[in-house]
């Protein structure tokens, strides 16, 4: 699914991440942590090719990155659902227009019939919200709308940065449970986040692993967590 193999990237002569090492299984869960700066934004955006890395290589799909026309990428992309924690919308297009973007810059706005639309907009509890405007929706029904635009594709490969930072904690809870779902699916998921608690509750329910940033490289973290 998603190996790095001495991979590096550097920005201004400064090493942000060095000789990272990662071979992630299709439909595995990981965690990915480590306190603010360390590089977990940076990483991801490795993972769904934002950014190039400077060093080592980077196979996204069996697909080595360096090699990939323009065309090659925005396939691979159509296949990676990416959740950020700060999440944008278009404030001047309902919810159903926002979610529904992936799909229409693709060309693939036929793909998707309104009945399963409506069973993704129910799944993630904003059937009362698609006529809405973004900032009509709180920062949790922000969160789950992300969540639906990113997965509207059906994408293998799924990539959240810390999509319950702003979150209390019974919405993150909502959140965990919607990526449990979709890796019960058959889903990747990856998922950067500070909250210890967060990964306790998903260790409780799925099988897990964490991977930490640690001197600009990347470790498995034991099970003490």
């Amino acid at each position: 699914m998603l190996q790095l193999k001495d991979t590096g990237f550097s920005y201004g002569g400064r090493d942000i991440l060095k000789d990272v090492n990662l071979d992630i299984a299709p439909g595995s869960f990981y965690f990915l942590t480590g306190p603010s700066g360390t590089g977990k934004t940076t990483l991801l955006r490795l993972c769904y090719q934002a950014l190039m890395p400077t060093r080592g290589i980077v196979r996204i799909l069996d697909r080595d990155v360096r090699g990939l026309e323009r065309e090659d990428i925005a396939q691979i992309r159509r296949r990676i659902g990416v959740v950020h924690q700060d999440c944008k919308f278009v404030d001047h297009l309902t919810m159903a227009d926002n979610i529904r973007m992936p799909l229409q810059v693709s060309g693939r706005s036929g793909e998707l019939d309104n009945n399963s639309f409506d069973d993704l907009i129910a799944w993630v509890g904003l059937s009362a919200h698609m006529n809405a405007y973004p900032p009509e929706l709180s920062s949790g029904e922000r969160q789950r709308a992300a969540l639906a635009r990113a997965v509207v594709m059906s994408p293998d490969l799924i990539l959240a940065d810390e999509p319950t930072g702003n979150l209390d904690w019974i919405m993150a809870q909502k959140i965990l449970t919607l990526l449990i779902e979709l890796n019960k699916m058959g889903k990747t998921v990856i998922l950067a986040t500070h909250d210890l608690q967060l990964i306790r509750a998903a260790k409780s329910q799925i099988t897990t692993r964490v991977l930490r940033i640690v001197d600009k490289n990347v470790q498995l973290a034991g099970a003490d967590l």
